[in-house]
């Protein structure tokens, strides 16, 4: 087993605010792999060829990410030299991230990344098939999740709070066809792992959500180095 935490989940599920507290909170490095997807997708529609599976394909050749971790456990994302944190948390962004990601090569090459990352261990690792494809090893699995509509709201204010413009129901519609594409394509379909724990955040503080995975964390890690 990898000494690895996965929390996969829907789009607005709050993954990645309770992966990065978590990961704070054991020590533990924190890999967005969503943003992964989101940085390529950014790539692919900054040089226009989102109508061009042949060209976006060949990107992947020279796709460069790195993550540049700050002391509070929050990270940059770095693509090809260039910081695009900010750049790639829009709802354009997002859809192409989705629509991308059920491309084989594209799952590949980040598959690849992933599990490199993941070599040294100590990592709390978000996204849609940590659990089930990426991380199969990993000692501890969640999946979390919440109402479309906590979701978008979610979502709603995070875009407002970086000065984003958006409407609500937008990114409700956006959230709902994210859902759709996620569990339903071919390869690697959002779902949880048989053996993740599964945790509804609709009416959870993210305090709440993390403590309950940080005494479960606790428990199977201490399982799991007696095994």
């Amino acid at each position: 087993m990898l000494e690895v935490v996965t929390i996969d989940g829907p789009s607005g599920s709050g993954k990645s605010t309770v992966s990065k507290a978590l990961a704070l909170k054991l020590n533990y490095n924190y890999l967005d792999t969503g943003a992964m997807y989101r940085a390529f997708a950014f790539e692919v529609l900054s040089k226009g060829f989102e109508n061009n599976r042949e060209k976006y394909i060949e990107l992947l050749k020279d796709f460069q990410i790195k993550f540049h971790y700050n002391d509070d456990g929050s990270q940059r994302v770095i693509c090809n030299g260039k910081d695009v944190s900010d750049l790639i948390r829009t709802p354009e962004v997002s859809m192409w991230a989705s629509t991308i990601s059920k491309e084989k090569e594209v799952r590949e090459k980040m598959g690849y990344l992933q599990r490199k990352m993941g070599e040294a261990g100590k990592l709390v690792a978000e996204g849609r098939d940590m659990g089930t494809i990426i991380f199969k090893d990993a000692f501890a699995k969640f999946f979390l999740f919440a109402t479309p509509e906590v979701r978008a709201l979610r979502r709603f204010k995070e875009l407002l709070e970086k000065n984003i413009s958006t409407d609500y129901e937008e990114v409700l519609e956006d959230i709902k066809r994210r859902d759709e594409q996620d569990s339903n394509r071919d390869i690697a379909p959002l779902k949880p792992a048989d053996d993740a724990v599964l945790i509804d955040s609709s009416k959870l503080t993210v305090e709440e959500v993390v403590n309950k995975m940080y005494v479960i964390v606790m428990e199977k890690r201490q399982l799991w180095k007696f095994m």
